[in-house]
């Protein structure tokens, strides 16, 4: 039996290793529609059974996936202590931009507001990470 290529994304290298910055921010987003959608159907059924409003869930849950992604890059690039000084530091300026983008939509509720914060930490963070663990990584 021959092996065929997997064409699954994001594309990983041997080492499990996310290997392209537009295939780490398309299933960062992918995976930001896909707790959004979740979320608001949890909510919707919340809201129907009377134990709540609609879109007063917190949006920041949607960032769940995205995390999930993370984790395992984090776990791919084992050795060495670049991955953590990179996932310090994207953690920081990650959630500094969520924060202040969830700011700034603090009017809307709390779902739609939480999302866009959800949404700028999850593309900012893969952004600085993946360049940050390579840079500090020497490759």
């Amino acid at each position: 039996m021959t092996e065929s290529k997997s064409d699954s994304l994001p594309r990983r290298d041997a080492a499990g290793r996310v290997v392209a910055l537009p295939d780490l921010l398309g299933v960062v987003g992918a995976g930001l529609v896909i707790g959004l959608v979740v979320l608001l159907l949890f909510d919707g059924v919340f809201t129907l059974i009377g134990d709540g409003r609609l879109g007063q869930s917190n949006g920041w849950l949607a960032v769940i996936l995205p995390a999930w992604l993370f984790a395992e890059d984090f776990r791919a690039w084992a050795g060495g202590s670049a991955r953590f000084v990179a996932a310090a530091v994207a953690t920081g300026v990650g959630v500094a931009s969520g924060l202040l983008a969830a700011g700034i939509a603090a009017e809307l509720p709390a779902t739609a507001g939480g999302g866009i914060g959800a949404a700028v930490f999850a593309l900012v963070y893969a952004a600085v990470w993946f360049h940050g663990v390579r840079w500090l990584d020497g490759r």
